[in-house]
């Protein structure tokens, strides 16, 4: 007896788990608008994080202007999260680019964002993305489908006491470091 065939379903896969071929048809496939694949986050937005501004993108049916420009100033990323609340995005996607994300994360996840923070090492493969409008356009549209992996960070308690823990350490090495010299300064008298 023959097999069932059963529905072809498009099968969720991880962009770091396909070979160039793969990634090189997903990108054709993505760009033409063709799409066969599953959304799992329909709600999703892109970050290009810059070290002056950050762009912002949303799904073009929920704002007239779906890229926006924020620069990097307190009031501006809280603007940035009001105006991502206002278009109804749950979820953010942006790269680790620097130190230049860590206000941003920080921003996003105490207003009640889901926020991916996505190893850049995984998108910036991709050809025809020249511009940082482009880029967040392409991050929240490879994450509206699922295809980036979110890094680890650990909770804040922990990343407190991991502050406390270097400061220490520090100041122990210092203590140290003082006190020998003072001691071979005295010994040379």
């Amino acid at each position: 007896m023959k097999p069932k065939k059963t529905a072809s379903r498009p099968t969720r896969i991880n962009w770091q788990q396909m070979n160039r071929k793969q990634r090189r048809e997903m990108t054709r496939t993505l760009q033409s608008g063709d799409l066969s694949l599953e959304v799992v986050h329909p709600d999703a937005a892109g970050i290009d994080i810059g070290n002056e501004s950050h762009y912002v993108a949303v799904p073009p049916t929920r704002e007239s202007e779906p890229v926006r420009r924020f620069g990097c100033t307190t009031a501006e990323l809280k603007s940035m999260a009001d105006w991502r609340k206002q278009c109804r995005i749950r979820t953010v996607a942006m790269q680790s680019t620097g130190v230049y994300w860590i206000a941003v994360f920080d921003i996003l996840e105490e207003a009640g964002f889901e926020v991916y923070l996505v190893n850049a090492r995984e998108t910036k493969n991709l050809p025809g993305r020249k511009s940082d409008v482009q880029e967040s356009q392409w991050l929240m549209k490879l994450h509206t489908y699922g295809l980036l992996r979110n890094s680890f960070r650990p909770s804040q308690e922990i990343r407190t006491m991991r502050t406390y823990w270097r400061q220490r350490s520090l100041s122990v090495w210092l203590s140290q470091f003082l006190t020998d010299h003072g001691t071979s300064f005295l010994a040379s008298c």
